[in-house]
């Protein structure tokens, strides 16, 4: 079937709206909008609202687009499908005024069939009414319709919009076989005979194998045709090289064309075993993963393959080789830009199964929904090379329970009905699974009676009837000794042991210490740090790198979020994170910050996995000095890679030096501070601050491995603007990403004076979203006006579509103004 873009001009109304309203677009609300579109972005944030902090104070409303388009009069004749990627939440979709279908999971996709709803040769109507309810999600959900709209439209004989499956069925550098699976559909036409070309082409668009056989097709029915490509000398597929072919099947009827299908394809094996860990084309593989949400900061949960694809990019180039969709299946375009970057994916099906933890989440559709939910993200992610994994679930409730291990191996046995070529597992958390014992815990792993136990308990510990939040409040008992006792007890055997027996892989959740114990236990078992604290990553990923059973680490998290506002913010007012803490917006945790730039502790994990020679700095914040902030597992250090902090002179800054190493050497305007040990790829020093330059070299066996620098900035006195491209396409979904950074007279980033920002957009383009990286701010990312955090503030620009230039003007007071200029083509 072919596929036709449905995402310009739809009408688009927030609130209670008279239809009569929406039509004429009297109403204040109205507007025309192109897809994809996050409504709840838009909305005024509100510390009153229901969803507080969980959302980051943005509500939930009720939504309604209505999109015109002419069906031509020859489609009567044709099948005709709408594809919705995702809406959020609640959701019911009417064409021409009927009722087609409803859904209530914001992450599936929705296909129908909306041949008999048609009329041909005249304007047709798709309305969608949306509800985002509020206390639904525990993080930024995005409202409305915030992933992509597509027809398929395709011959009364055709190939599916979806269910083509291509598999690898084996593979090394001299030879692959692949097997696809093409399912063809006959609506009406009586039998035919028709006949079936496959082909595979290179990245050059060279075919390197082809076949073609005959095919009777019969009215009415359908059938699943299976075909096998032999490629020689093939280029196979990882994470270090993310070669992809194309992958074409064509229906012919005496040469005439009836129907086609393409997709990308990339060649590679996957093992799995206690003795060798993961092996993807035979080669032993660890995961450098992280953990992440879905929206992408300043635009939203709008799904653009742009940002995507630069998010993905930015992770990449960080150190980390696999991402895990946290908590819910992830996007078509983030799965395309994996593929290409080459980057393991581990799709996750849900947060929750049977038990809610919120009052209104997916919890009370999931027992009726989740085999449609489970094929959905499967014959999505199949196809994919750089999915491997499947995980059931996160931090399910239930876990403790017979029923939850019943309920494991029911969504584990349906995924491996569907793609038996990938390995399932589900992230574990022993806090939640264990509530109703935790007092029987808590004593076994501190050795204490219940009611010395008692004594030392208050109310904020006492995890009985708690929700996530407080589970999460809890957090602190799950480092050092005592979360290794929590993990390894009895008690926490005998809850989790059969739930965690199912899946392929045993994914824990903030239980490195099962990590060896497992082993011991269960010496068959393979296990993966499915979810961890960041500060963790050095004694962990010794346990990796140690233990062939264990697969890798994915920590919370690789890249800051919006919602679960405060996790990660240092309150130096007295607030408390995982709490409802206004202004809070993002998590304010995360290796990289939601404008793309790498903090401290990025630098650190780069070098606990060995990526580069280059020693890196982390200045704690001298302004903050002497100041108290509570922390959370999630936090590691209020640094920052800056070494210009005026007024501040004489003072002692506390310097980091995160290195792969034995020794490092610190340098203060080129008189040496010493060199000292590096003890888990850190060096710390105390150096007195005064202008100039703060140096550092790395050496090891005496020899020097790399060296970096820090210098003082003056007054910032220009803006410094640099797009991630200057040239997009003209479809209306193509992004430009522009960052700008206060700048002194010889280049210097001044990341401690703020200023304010103002953006102005002309000619072929639109602000998409404008903002800054602050976790705990005030404003809207529609405002063209945003002080800079840190130094530096950020625009995304959408093409609009038609050709033409695009120009984008900053302005800021005691500045030159500074206009960048687009092509959109």
């Amino acid at each position: 079937m072919k596929k036709v873009s449905m995402n310009q001009d739809w009408l688009f109304a927030n609130g209670t709206i008279t239809m009569m309203e929406l039509f004429t677009g009297s109403g204040e609300q109205v507007q025309k909008v192109d897809l994809p579109h996050d409504a709840m972005i838009l909305q005024e944030r509100r510390p009153d609202t229901a969803n507080a902090h969980q959302t980051g104070f943005y509500p939930g409303g009720e939504y309604t687009y209505i999109k015109k388009w002419y069906v031509p009069k020859e489609w009567e004749e044709r099948i005709t499908e709408l594809e919705f990627e995702g809406i959020a939440d609640i959701c019911r979709i009417y064409v021409n005024g009927d009722f087609v279908a409803g859904n209530y999971n914001p992450y599936a996709g929705i296909y129908i069939d909306v041949t008999g709803y048609l009329k041909y040769g005249q304007e047709n109507e798709v309305k969608v009414e949306v509800l985002s309810i509020e206390q639904s999600s525990r993080w930024y959900s995005g409202a409305g319709l915030y992933r992509p709209v597509h027809i398929w439209t395709g011959g009364r004989v055709h190939i599916p919009s979806r269910g083509v499956r291509i598999v690898t069925e084996d593979a090394d550098k001299e030879t692959a076989l692949l097997s696809a699976d093409i399912p063809i559909c006959s609506r009406g036409t009586g039998t035919k005979s028709v006949q079936l070309r496959v082909a595979l082409e290179d990245a050059e668009g060279r075919e390197v194998s082809c076949d073609t056989v005959p095919v009777t097709v019969f009215e009415g029915e359908s059938q699943c045709c299976s075909q096998r490509l032999t490629v020689t000398k093939p280029h196979l597929w990882s994470d270090e090289t993310p070669y992809l072919y194309t992958f074409h099947a064509e229906l012919l009827e005496d040469a005439e064309l009836l129907d086609e299908y393409s997709s990308a394809v990339g060649i590679r094996t996957l093992r799995l075993n206690a003795a060798q860990g993961l092996l993807v084309n035979g080669v032993p593989t660890k995961l450098r993963g992280t953990c992440i949400h879905h929206d992408n900061g300043i635009i939203g949960a709008a799904t653009f393959p742009d940002a995507e694809f630069r998010r993905c990019r930015i992770l990449k180039e960080a150190g980390f080789n696999a991402v895990r969709s946290s908590h819910h299946p992830v996007s078509k375009a983030m799965l395309d830009a994996c593929d290409r970057l080459g980057i393991y994916v581990m799709d996750e099906l849900n947060d929750m199964w049977t038990r809610t933890k919120n009052p209104h989440d997916y919890a009370n559709y999931f027992p009726e929904h989740w085999k449609k939910d489970v094929r959905e993200m499967i014959e999505k992610d199949r196809n994919h090379p750089s999915v491997i994994i499947y995980s059931t679930g996160n931090e399910i409730p239930e876990a403790g329970t017979p029923r939850g291990a019943q309920w494991n191996r029911k969504i584990h046995e349906e995924i491996k009905r569907l793609d038996p070529a990938r390995y399932t597992t589900n992230g574990i958390n022993g806090l939640m699974a264990g509530t109703e014992r935790m007092d029987e815990i808590m004593c076994q792993a501190t050795g204490l009676s219940p009611e010395e136990l008692e004594k030392m308990m208050t109310p904020d510990t006492d995890v009985q009837q708690a929700g996530a939040d407080a589970v999460n409040g809890m957090a602190a008992v799950m480092i050092g000794p005592l979360a290794d006792s929590i993990a390894t007890c009895p008690v926490m055997e005998e809850l989790l042991g059969e739930f965690a027996s199912v899946t392929d892989i045993a994914g824990y959740n903030y239980l490195t210490a099962l990590h060896e114990e497992d082993h011991r236990r269960h010496p068959n078992r393979v296990v993966l740090g499915t979810e961890t604290f960041p500060a963790d990553i050095v004694s962990l990923w010794d346990i990796v790198c140690r233990n062939p059973h264990v697969l890798g680490d994915f920590t919370w998290t690789g890249y800051d979020y919006l919602g679960e506002a405060g996790c990660g913010v240092f309150h130096y007012d007295g607030g408390e994170n995982f709490s409802s803490h206004w202004p809070d917006r993002l998590a304010g945790i995360g290796d990289i910050d939601i404008l793309g730039d790498r903090k401290p502790i990025s630098y650190l994990r780069q070098a606990v996995f060995g990526i580069g020679t280059a020693p890196a700095i982390g200045v704690m914040r001298m302004d903050k000095e002497g100041k108290h902030a509570d922390k959370t597992p999630w936090m590691w250090k209020d640094n920052i890679a800056s070494w210009t902090w005026h007024g501040y002179e004489g003072k002692e800054a506390r310097v980091d030096v995160y290195a792969d190493s034995d020794e490092v050497e610190v340098f203060l305007n080129g008189e040496t501070l010493g060199r000292r040990q590096v003890r888990g790829h850190i060096a710390e020093y105390d150096v007195p601050y005064y202008p100039g330059r703060l140096e550092a070299v790395s050496y090891r066996d005496g020899a020097e491995t790399g060296r970096c620098m820090l210098q003082t900035a003056g007054q910032a006195v220009r803006l410094d603007v640099t797009a991630d491209r200057e040239a997009l396409p003209a479809d209306g979904e193509s992004l430009a990403f522009l960052k700008v950074r206060l700048k002194d007279h010889e280049g210097r980033w001044n990341r401690q004076e703020t200023k304010e920002v103002s953006v102005q957009v002309e000619g072929a383009g639109i602000l998409q979203g404008f903002g800054n990286a602050d976790p705990s701010c005030e404003g809207s990312y529609q405002d063209t006006m945003w002080s800079t955090y840190d130094g530096a503030v950020m625009a995304a620009i959408r093409a609009a579509k038609e050709p033409g230039e695009v120009r984008v003007t900053f302005r800021a007071e005691g500045c030159p103004e500074e206009t960048v200029t687009l092509s959109v083509y």
